[in-house]
């Protein structure tokens, strides 16, 4: 079945194209292949059509209405909605309301086998739909419409059509379920055309084929494309750290508090040197005059050896402290610029993180991956989530030379099948939030190309598991490093291995320049 949708203004406004129109009308010219439009999305536009419901308007050229549902004779499901949302009552006739969506929606998710529809053709654009995707060429903050947002949320269409910007704009596909948590489904797809034969030339005509979903091979259906993006109108909400506490915080399961200490009760290396110190969000919380008060982070539950502001630390591991994370060399650890990345708040894992915490934890990151790149190194981050109370993000260097990426996510692989542990590739773009909600105990790598990998931890967990994977033969063969206690140096040492780390680090160091 051949068809040609049309969406945004169907009549032009010029005596020209009126004339044009007749032609159409009286017989004197013929559309050439069945067409279907969308009514109209302006007052001006409103006298081309009769009324609300679908009617030919002349052979081959069909209206079909405020909204509905068409489905073709091959079974392809094409839901509309026409015109721009209603901003007053009574609705202006180029206008639609929540009661269309909610006629046009509820018989079609009432029943159990929906699964989405084949194509949605609105006449506004969805607002927000370039969260987590492309951004397009106009004003995101004035275009789009919440409601129509919400109704391809519903209706989860493989191919979503609008108009009415003027621009076109190919969003990358995203999907419509939650990864690891829902079954998958198939992805979704949105297209916004230009005018046509708009002076920049800018598309305005898309030719598919598409099959209809109903007569689709499941497995066919749900394939997941390389590029694929989080659902842009199912953003998490606001951050809910605060309230969140996790079932794994009992401090009998803690690991020996052993990797990492520090001091702040002696002067030295923590105030980033030369004598600068990070603004305080910790004890001295009600002393900043007239600001805005950060927001308090959840309290241990009982003493923690990675929280700046505990009295039990070391700080002569500390080498950069930023205004919610710090960097500290690990004790023992598996090289020399081995490296945990840590809230200065008490937070159990990534995903309890605030959004400020974030931010900064992903500056970090990035200026990790530049000193390691400008030393011949790539960088392998891990965090386990399973017998420790605070957020230990740790990275371990590894020489280019040594093996590739490919060799390292393979070892990972490899050695959790050994332990009859399944770590399970993260899409790109997924967020760990999406997958792993608070209080979800989970072991998690990130390698150097953006691959991350995943394992749901269920019972028992090798609590070396990272660092031996990295000691191993196939990446840094040293087998004997494996346990941070063969490891130990004698405090005078760590002193000077830190101090050497933080010059190094120091020219990427975005906080001395804060």
């Amino acid at each position: 079945m051949k068809l040609l949708l049309c969406v945004g203004e169907f009549f032009g406004s010029t005596p020209e194209s009126e004339a044009e129109w007749q032609l159409y009308k009286t017989g004197a010219k013929k559309a050439p292949i069945h067409t279907y439009v969308l009514g109209a999305a302006s007052q001006e536009a409103v006298k081309n059509f009769s009324g609300s419901d679908g009617c030919e308007l002349c052979e081959n050229v069909t209206y079909l209405g405020r909204r509905g549902v068409f489905t073709g004779a091959s079974g392809l499901q094409i839901a509309y909605v026409s015109g721009q949302e209603a901003q007053q009552e009574p609705a202006p006739a180029h206008c639609f309301t929540p009661k269309d969506l909610s006629a046009l929606v509820a018989p079609l998710t009432s029943s159990s086998k929906f699964r989405g529809v084949d194509i949605l053709l609105t006449s506004q654009w969805p607002k927000g739909v370039w969260n987590y995707g492309n951004t397009p060429e106009v004003n995101t903050k004035a275009c789009g419409s919440s409601s129509v947002a919400n109704l391809a949320d519903k209706l989860k269409p493989r191919y979503h059509f609008a108009a009415l910007e003027g621009v076109h704009y190919e969003r990358m596909p995203y999907r419509n379920h939650l990864v690891l948590q829902e079954n998958a489904q198939h992805v979704s797809r949105f297209i916004a055309l230009a005018t046509v034969n708009n002076p920049g030339k800018k598309k305005y005509l898309y030719a598919f084929n598409i099959i209809p979903m109903k007569i689709m091979d499941p497995s066919e259906l749900v394939k997941q494309p390389q590029d694929v993006t989080e659902n842009p109108y199912r953003r998490p909400g606001k951050d809910k750290s605060d309230e969140l506490k996790s079932s794994y915080k009992a401090l009998e399961d803690e690991e020996a508090p052993s990797q990492f200490f520090f001091d702040l009760n002696k002067s030295g290396a923590g105030d980033r040197g030369r004598g600068r110190k990070r603004p305080s969000d910790g004890d001295r919380r009600g002393q900043q005059d007239g600001h805005k008060q950060p927001r308090r982070h959840p309290q241990p539950t009982g003493p923690c050896w990675f929280c700046l502001a505990s009295p039990q630390v070391e700080k002569h591991l500390v080498f950069s402290i930023g205004t919610h994370c710090y960097l500290a060399m690990a004790k023992g650890g598996l090289v020399s610029r081995h490296i945990l990345v840590l809230p200065i708040g008490h937070y159990q894992s990534v995903v309890d993180l605030s959004s400020e915490v974030v931010e900064e934890m992903q500056k970090y990151k990035a200026a990790l991956k530049t000193f390691y790149k400008s030393r011949g190194e790539r960088c392998v981050m891990f965090e386990r989530n399973y017998r420790s109370q605070h957020l230990q993000l740790q990275v371990v260097p590894v020489p280019l030379d040594r093996c590739t990426t490919e060799d390292i996510k393979e070892a990972f692989m490899v050695q959790a099948q050994e332990q009859q542990m399944e770590l399970m590739e993260i899409p790109e773009h997924t967020d760990l939030k999406q997958i792993a909600p608070p209080g979800t105990p989970y072991f998690y790598v990130e390698l150097d190309s953006g691959e991350k990998l995943y394992y749901r931890i269920q019972r028992h967990f090798p609590l070396q598991f990272g660092r031996e994977v990295l000691a191993s033969e196939a990446v840094l063969n040293m087998p004997t490093r494996a346990d941070w206690r063969e490891c130990k140096q004698s405090k005078e040492e760590e002193e000077e291995c830190c101090q050497k780390l933080r010059d190094d680090f120091q020219p990427h160091d975005f906080t001395w320049d804060e």
